[in-house]
């Protein structure tokens, strides 16, 4: 249990520090982050892409607001039970008003029932956390129906730029592509940001969070993940590289807790049947281009792969459900929209004699196994376009296409 006193100074210190912090750019998610009474907006996404940040440019808009940042570790002591002198403290210090921000809340035990609670009595709550589950799992039955989601992801290409006060240009897009969209290392330029930053999620949204025996498999996992982004894997083949964990089913939960932390994501391979999508390859890509580059071994500049990586980010912040196509040829990604395939998309940094013949070939297959007229493929500068018999084929620079 925390003292009432101790709880008013830990909340006016917090609210005196965010409101000094500088607000950055204006993040395009800002125009998603709505309070609406009765309503939870929950905003998740990996350690570090901004989501304080975002919560103090929501704050600005505001007049009246109550803030709580619940990894302070002088909070250690809070427990549910204490949420009545917290909205003592909030009444006090902030006066009455029915807006709550609260950051990292998934570090106190038990929060849904305070934020129903809050819900219930006709409050709006904006609440942040650094795993996916927070959008699944942890809100269970009590915030059922009573939540809008939205995750965060490092700067965008369009963010980048504002941030870096630069051109859209290709020399601009080539640095994004290399560089990333990580705030803190932009800033600094440092490699050891992306380095410590793996470290610290896996040490307290993994290992801590899930009470892991051996980190340092975790750890040997991310990196040998980050450094095949793009390629299929099976669980299997995966158990042969890390002899040292016991089974499937553990190496399984291990890839759960790396795509919760936002470290990496998988792609299935497209099938109507959910149980071959379970047991089919998948793809891994991970959650910004410059993290990789820094956490994985022997990683060269493969502009193809990290191209790949952003066009699939890109993807994955607009739609549920994408999937890879591998047939007698293979195309990078299907759009998939309530019950139909939408868009069949091929990333080639560059097309050329080499690769022309494949890359269009795996996508004419995907396009006639779903029936789409157009099909794209996305390059680092190119643009064409390729009509055969009713089809057409368009290329497109990728930060040119309209996702």
């Amino acid at each position: 249990m925390i003292l009432i006193d101790e709880l008013s100074k830990i909340v006016g210190s917090q609210r005196n520090n965010i409101e000094r912090r500088n607000p950055g750019i204006i993040r395009q998610d800002l125009k998603k982050v709505n309070p609406i009474e009765n309503f939870a907006i929950v905003i998740s996404g990996i350690r570090r892409c901004g989501k304080s940040t975002l919560l103090l440019q929501s704050m600005n808009r505001e007049e009246k607001f109550n803030y709580l940042n619940f990894e302070d570790p002088r909070l250690s002591e809070l427990e549910l039970k204490d949420f009545e002198l917290l909205e003592e403290v909030f009444a006090r210090d902030s006066g009455e008003n029915d807006l709550y921000y609260f950051d990292e809340i998934q570090n106190l035990s038990g929060w849904e029932s305070y934020v129903r609670y809050l819900l219930d009595n006709n409050k709006k709550v904006i609440i942040t956390g650094s795993n996916a589950s927070l959008l699944s799992r942890e809100p269970g039955t009590k915030l059922t129906g009573r939540n809008l989601r939205m995750e965060l992801f490092p700067f965008s290409f369009r963010e980048f730029l504002d941030f870096s006060d630069l051109k859209d240009s290709e020399d601009s897009f080539h640095k994004y592509l290399f560089l990333g969209g990580f705030p803190e290392f932009l800033r600094t330029g440092m490699d050891e940001v992306h380095q410590n930053l793996l470290l610290d999620i896996i040490a307290r949204d993994i290992v801590y969070r899930h009470n892991i025996k051996n980190p340092e498999v975790i750890t040997e996992i991310a990196v040998y993940l980050l450094g095949n982004i793009s390629r299929e894997f099976t669980l299997s083949k995966l158990k042969k590289t890390f002899t040292s964990i016991g089974s499937v089913t553990t190496l399984s939960s291990y890839l759960d807790f790396l795509k919760d932390a936002y470290i990496i994501f998988t792609l299935p391979r497209f099938s109507y049947s959910l149980k071959s999508r379970q047991i089919n390859p998948k793809k891994v890509y991970a959650i910004d281009n410059g993290f990789i580059r820094a956490n994985s071994i022997g990683f060269s500049d493969d502009y193809g792969r990290l191209l790949e990586n952003h066009v699939f980010l890109e993807l994955r912040k607009r739609y549920r459900e994408i999937f890879y196509f591998r047939e007698n040829g293979e195309c990078d990604f299907l759009v998939k929209e309530k019950t139909k395939i939408t868009k069949a998309i091929q990333v080639c940094y560059e097309v050329n004699t080499h690769n022309k013949e494949r890359e269009i070939n795996g996508l004419l297959e995907a396009m006639e196994s779903f029936g789409l007229d157009k099909g794209y493929i996305l390059t680092f500068n190119q643009k064409d376009e390729i009509i055969l018999g009713d089809r057409t084929i368009c290329i497109i620079p990728a930060r040119k296409f309209d996702y």
